[in-house]
């Protein structure tokens, strides 16, 4: 069992969504430090202001998880100001939807930026500290999306997948090489927070309620679990897929389920960070 008890704690997006729930949460569980990353300054300012009003140690940094050299520089001021981070959500998200035809290629850019390349820039800059103190855990916050294809995110998905499978990779290898560094993915379908405005839920796999969502997370990192899909018709996913020809498991994802068309009514939160 891992206890947030007394732990230093480092979330990215956490200005809002469930980044800012999953800190919360983390400090009503007794977690002796929050730092909370993101680009927004204001929302960054009054979600920390929120939490310091009710007597809880928190600090804040403006950081572009895109922006490796600030990441590197940010983490290493953390660390000498703050100590080693204990444990380390990697939230920070951004979703195109429109089809692949309509993005720029500044989309694609920042999408693969954000949901790949800037969960392994953070890693990377807080990995060797926890691996000299002997102890950590890393939270990588992917997407459903990174386990089936879907129309109208074409390079969220994209990102996801890579998130995804970078992810448990990075487990497998620091349970061989260090087993006191721990990985989760996670893996949820699409979460209320304001990020997937428009979109309508595919049949059995409806909206998660943050709340809820950062309730299990934060219970899967108590428990040491490495994955975590949500809700129920997610855990059934890779299953499925691997199973069933392309063209039947379109037929139900498509037809049946209305997964592939979920993104059509798809309007989104201008300037959305968080997953």
């Amino acid at each position: 069992m891992t206890s947030f008890s007394g732990k230093s704690i480092l979330i990215t997006g956490a200005a809002s969504g469930i980044g800012f729930i999953m800190g919360r949460m983390a400090l009503e569980k007794g977690a002796k430090h929050l730092v909370m990353w993101d680009i927004n300054s204001e929302s960054l300012s009054a979600s920390a202001n929120e939490l310091t009003s009710k007597g809880y140690s928190v600090s804040t940094n403006l950081v572009d998880v895109r922006n490796k050299e600030q990441v590197s520089k940010v983490s290493e001021v953390v660390i000498k100001e703050q100590g080693t981070i204990d444990i380390l959500f990697n939230n920070a998200g951004i979703v195109v939807g429109k089809s692949f035809e309509d993005h720029s290629y500044k989309d694609i850019e920042n999408t693969l930026a954000v949901n790949s390349l800037g969960l392994m820039y953070v890693a990377r800059a807080f990995l060797p500290a926890m691996i000299e103190n002997g102890f950590g855990r890393i939270i990588n916050i992917a997407s459903a999306a990174g386990l089936t294809p879907n129309p109208g995110m074409t390079v969220y998905a994209a990102s996801k997948w890579a998130a995804v499978g970078w992810s448990d990779s990075l487990r497998i290898e620091l349970e061989q090489n260090h087993e006191n560094i721990k990985v989760l993915t996670v893996m949820p379908s699409y979460i209320n927070t304001g990020m997937f405005d428009g979109v309508k839920a595919p049949l059995l796999i409806p909206l998660l309620d943050p709340e809820k969502i950062s309730a299990k997370i934060l219970n899967s990192v108590e428990k040491e679990k490495f994955i975590l899909r949500e809700p129920f018709m997610i855990k059934l996913s890779p299953f499925v897929r691997g199973i069933l020809p392309a063209r039947i498991y379109d037929f139900i994802a498509g037809k049946i389920l209305k997964v592939y068309s979920s993104m059509n009514t798809f309007t989104g939160r201008k300037g959305a960070k968080d997953d």
